[in-house]
């Protein structure tokens, strides 16, 4: 974290979420906005063997690769209490060590531009997955499970999250589609 830090650019904080951070955020913060991120796009790329999959039934995390481009909400930070907040997501981010926190430039309905904390894939990572595809990973999904619940329900809530803020992902809307096709866990749709 402090790495990130330090090579903070001028201006205040913010960190870019695509994913459970969006309805989920657990860290105090002074605005958000909507965000656009260019170069990186959504992934179900992470294998998870813990959390919303096991050993047996491995999930798959959402993460972000390079190409194409993001929409998100971006949150940023109180100056006050600054460390203490990004050591929040800090811990619920980087404790597997799958992700690498980037700055990267974001841009705002209305053309604004500033720089985001963003975190992303690392692809040296051993649970990184090469083969993120629609057609790969919504079985996977749909059939994953652990201790924090099923991973089809994470996917689910991100879609219907997405929507709620205006925001689309065809990546997100064609991994639902093909779950819902499948008929796999039909009833909670």
């Amino acid at each position: 974290m402090q790495g990130t830090l330090a090579r903070r650019p001028k201006g205040p904080v913010w960190l870019f979420a695509y994913g459970s951070l969006i309805w989920n955020p657990l860290f105090e913060f002074s605005d958000s906005r909507r965000a656009t991120l260019d170069g990186w796009h959504r992934s179900f790329c992470i294998r998870l063997v813990a959390g919303r999959g096991n050993v047996e039934h491995p999930g798959r995390m959402l993460a972000l690769e390079a190409g194409g481009r993001t929409e998100g909400l971006a949150f940023m930070l109180h100056e006050a209490g600054l460390e203490r907040e990004l050591g929040i997501v800090w811990m619920r981010e980087m404790i597997g060590g799958v992700y690498q926190p980037k700055w990267e430039r974001i841009a705002f309905e209305g053309g604004d531009e500033t720089h985001a904390i963003v975190f992303v894939v690392d692809e040296a990572h051993p649970l990184y997955e090469t083969d993120s595809s629609v057609g790969t990973t919504a079985p996977i999904v749909a059939r994953a499970a652990g201790h924090l619940g099923r991973n089809v329900d994470y996917a689910m809530r991100l879609s219907t999250s997405l929507a709620e803020h205006g925001m689309t992902d065809a990546y997100v809307d064609d991994l639902v589609a093909a779950m819902r096709a499948a008929g796999e866990n039909e009833n909670n749709y």
